[in-house]
């Protein structure tokens, strides 16, 4: 895979890519002959014409217990006591009832990033992967997220030291995932605010900007700058390795494309995303986020019930 993305890359031939959390099932097309069974949109190039229709929502959630996601939470925290992490990403499955189709879903959501990927999911994502423009490779680490109609969220999240010190964390691994493929790594921004519409209200939410230099030639290693990188930081942990043998082990299941990464290179252009915010092909919504020393077992079980939604309104 990564060799012929590689070989795209140098003749500067538009492809699209769709790579799993555990790089077992990657995908890739040729813009032109991509499959009919994948529908994307990242931020406006899309290979489909939509056909938006005013519809609501009918969503119902039926979550784990806060007991079975303690038990998850508890693990997570033997590792960061271990000393085998210092942030780990615990995410979970929960079953869903809709009113509409994927392919409704695709359609209508008011996100930066919609894919779907016949009989295996639809995602509507708020976070960049990595982007690259003239030479630059950027990334967007989203880590953070608060109800944002409690007054004063704003300021909330932005203070809050158990989110101060998971954004930290997870800024320092992406420069050092972005010095692996690039030079004169920096934060651009750090830690600003954004807000995201929901049919349940707004969700504030924190990201930081990274950007690198790349060599002149990156073009022709485009699969290995992409394959390098993955997975995304945000969605796995700190340090890298070591964090995604305890997910393995306190999932206890393959998350899929669920986490993987989405996006298309034109030859000298790249925007990808983050594959959250997403649901499977039977109805589950996955959804979770990171956990530290600091994390609270009912802040954390409810931010993940939170994450529950779909942007259409």
């Amino acid at each position: 895979m990564k060799d012929r993305l590689n070989t795209w890359g140098a003749e500067k031939r538009a492809f699209v890519f769709l790579i799993d959390f555990e790089c077992q099932q990657p995908k890739a097309w040729l813009v032109d002959e991509c499959s009919k069974d994948f529908l994307y949109n990242f931020q406006g190039f899309s290979n489909h014409e939509y056909q938006k229709n005013k519809c609501a929502v009918e969503l119902k959630k039926f979550p784990i217990s806060i007991e079975e996601y303690a038990t998850k939470f508890n693990q997570v925290k033997q590792y960061l006591n271990y000393g085998d992490s210092f942030l780990i990403n615990l995410t979970c499955s929960t079953p869903i009832e809709l009113n509409l189709t994927h392919q409704d879903i695709f359609e209508n959501v008011n996100s930066k990033y919609a894919v779907w990927y016949k009989n295996h999911f639809v995602s509507f994502s708020p976070e960049t992967f990595i982007q690259i423009k003239n030479q630059i490779i950027y990334s967007f680490p989203m880590k953070g997220t608060i109800d944002a109609s409690i007054p004063g969220a704003h300021n909330i999240i932005l203070c809050d030291e158990k989110e101060q010190a998971e954004h930290a964390t997870i800024v320092d691994l992406i420069r050092n995932d972005l010095s692996k493929v690039s030079h004169d790594v920096k934060v651009n921004r750090y830690r600003y605010y954004e807000e995201v519409q929901t049919q349940y209200g707004i969700i504030g939410q924190v990201s930081s900007e990274v950007s690198g230099t790349l060599y002149e030639d990156f073009n022709a290693h485009i699969g290995d700058i992409i394959f390098s990188l993955l997975p995304a930081g945000s969605v796995s942990g700190a340090p890298k390795n070591k964090t995604i043998q305890a997910i393995r082990q306190v999932e206890n299941a393959d998350r899929g494309y669920y986490t993987g990464v989405a996006g298309y290179f034109d030859g000298t252009t790249l925007d990808s995303c983050v594959l959250i915010r997403y649901i499977d092909g039977e109805n589950n919504f996955r959804s979770g986020g990171g956990i530290t020393f600091q994390s609270d077992v009912i802040k954390e079980y409810q931010e993940m019930i939170d994450k529950i939604y779909v942007p259409i309104y």
